[in-house]
Protein backbone atom coordinates (compact mmCIF):
# COMPACT_ATOMS: atom_id res chain seq x y z
CA UNK A 1 0.00 0.00 0.00
CA UNK A 2 2.66 2.33 0.45
CA UNK A 3 4.26 1.60 -2.76
CA UNK A 4 1.13 1.98 -4.52
CA UNK A 5 0.86 5.66 -2.60
CA UNK A 6 3.89 6.72 -4.03
CA UNK A 7 2.50 5.63 -7.18
CA UNK A 8 -0.51 7.48 -7.17
CA UNK A 9 1.55 10.48 -6.26
CA UNK A 10 3.06 10.75 -9.41
CA UNK A 11 0.60 9.50 -11.62
CA UNK A 12 -2.48 11.17 -10.64
CA UNK A 13 -1.09 14.52 -9.31
CA UNK A 14 -4.51 16.48 -9.90
CA UNK A 15 -6.54 14.11 -7.28
CA UNK A 16 -3.37 13.83 -4.99
CA UNK A 17 -3.14 17.56 -5.30
CA UNK A 18 -7.00 17.51 -4.49
CA UNK A 19 -6.66 15.21 -1.79
CA UNK A 20 -4.07 17.25 0.33
CA UNK A 21 -5.48 20.13 -0.26
CA UNK A 22 -8.75 19.11 1.49
CA UNK A 23 -6.15 17.95 4.23
CA UNK A 24 -4.88 20.90 4.99
CA UNK A 25 -7.02 23.51 3.69
CA UNK A 26 -10.47 21.66 4.33
CA UNK A 27 -11.40 22.22 0.71
CA UNK A 28 -9.95 20.25 -2.09
CA UNK A 29 -9.61 23.36 -4.88
CA UNK A 30 -7.75 25.36 -2.66
CA UNK A 31 -4.39 25.14 -4.06
CA UNK A 32 -5.92 25.74 -7.12
CA UNK A 33 -6.14 29.26 -6.23
CA UNK A 34 -2.24 29.57 -5.73
CA UNK A 35 -1.42 30.13 -9.10
CA UNK A 36 -0.03 28.16 -12.40
CA UNK A 37 3.76 28.06 -11.35
CA UNK A 38 2.72 27.31 -6.94
CA UNK A 39 0.57 24.44 -8.52
CA UNK A 40 2.77 23.39 -10.79
CA UNK A 41 5.80 23.15 -8.05
CA UNK A 42 3.35 20.91 -5.60
CA UNK A 43 2.61 18.77 -8.28
CA UNK A 44 6.32 18.67 -8.46
CA UNK A 45 7.05 17.72 -5.08
CA UNK A 46 4.31 15.52 -4.65
CA UNK A 47 5.77 13.33 -7.91
CA UNK A 48 9.54 13.47 -5.96
CA UNK A 49 7.83 12.37 -2.58
CA UNK A 50 6.07 9.92 -4.36
CA UNK A 51 9.24 8.43 -6.05
CA UNK A 52 10.70 8.15 -2.52
CA UNK A 53 7.96 6.62 -1.26
CA UNK A 54 7.99 4.39 -4.20
CA UNK A 55 11.61 3.63 -3.63
CA UNK A 56 11.82 3.01 0.23
CA UNK A 57 8.47 1.34 0.02
CA UNK A 58 10.51 -1.17 -2.42
CA UNK A 59 13.75 -1.02 0.33
CA UNK A 60 11.19 -1.77 3.12
CA UNK A 61 9.40 -4.93 0.98
CA UNK A 62 13.11 -6.37 0.34
CA UNK A 63 14.10 -6.04 3.88
CA UNK A 64 11.06 -7.58 5.00
CA UNK A 65 11.19 -10.51 2.61
CA UNK A 66 14.81 -11.40 2.87
CA UNK A 67 15.52 -10.60 6.46
CA UNK A 68 12.83 -10.22 8.33
CA UNK A 69 11.30 -13.37 7.49
CA UNK A 70 14.49 -15.42 8.19
CA UNK A 71 14.64 -14.71 11.37
CA UNK A 72 17.60 -11.80 11.15
CA UNK A 73 17.43 -9.36 13.61
CA UNK A 74 18.73 -6.99 11.12
CA UNK A 75 15.60 -6.56 8.57
CA UNK A 76 14.04 -5.95 11.78
CA UNK A 77 15.97 -2.75 13.03
CA UNK A 78 16.55 -1.79 9.65
CA UNK A 79 12.74 -1.59 9.44
CA UNK A 80 12.66 0.08 12.83
CA UNK A 81 15.29 2.68 11.98
CA UNK A 82 13.52 4.03 8.79
CA UNK A 83 10.63 4.31 10.21
CA UNK A 84 11.76 6.62 13.03
CA UNK A 85 14.10 8.31 10.90
CA UNK A 86 11.11 9.00 9.29
CA UNK A 87 8.25 10.02 11.77
CA UNK A 88 10.56 11.82 14.28
CA UNK A 89 12.15 14.97 11.63
CA UNK A 90 8.51 14.73 9.08
CA UNK A 91 5.70 15.22 12.18
CA UNK A 92 8.13 17.76 14.00
CA UNK A 93 8.44 19.51 10.80
CA UNK A 94 4.57 19.37 10.24
CA UNK A 95 3.72 20.06 13.79
CA UNK A 96 6.41 23.24 14.02
CA UNK A 97 5.06 24.83 10.77
CA UNK A 98 1.40 24.78 12.28
CA UNK A 99 0.86 21.63 9.62
CA UNK A 100 -0.59 18.93 12.22
CA UNK A 101 -2.89 17.49 9.75
CA UNK A 102 0.15 15.93 7.59
CA UNK A 103 1.15 14.62 11.30
CA UNK A 104 -1.95 12.79 11.91
CA UNK A 105 -1.08 11.44 8.23
CA UNK A 106 2.41 10.31 9.78
CA UNK A 107 0.95 8.69 12.70
CA UNK A 108 -2.01 6.64 10.08
CA UNK A 109 1.46 5.43 7.93
CA UNK A 110 3.29 4.87 11.06
CA UNK A 111 0.61 2.61 12.99
CA UNK A 112 0.39 0.89 9.60
CA UNK A 113 4.22 -0.06 10.42
CA UNK A 114 4.85 0.03 13.78
CA UNK A 115 1.67 -2.09 15.15
CA UNK A 116 3.27 -5.45 13.05
CA UNK A 117 7.12 -4.36 13.97
CA UNK A 118 6.12 -4.11 17.46
CA UNK A 119 4.33 -7.56 17.34
CA UNK A 120 7.34 -9.40 16.07
CA UNK A 121 9.77 -7.69 18.74
CA UNK A 122 9.79 -10.67 20.97
CA UNK A 123 10.67 -12.78 18.30
CA UNK A 124 13.91 -11.12 17.48
CA UNK A 125 14.81 -9.38 21.16
CA UNK A 126 13.20 -12.46 23.45
CA UNK A 127 17.03 -13.51 24.19
CA UNK A 128 18.21 -9.99 24.82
Amino acid sequence: SFILFGLFLVVAPTIARQGFSLLIYSSPSRLNTFGTEQIRYVSLAHAVIGGIMVGWGAALLLITRELVAKGNRLGWQLLAISLGSWFIPDTTYSLLSGYWQNAVLNLVFLSIFAVPLWAIHKHFYSNV
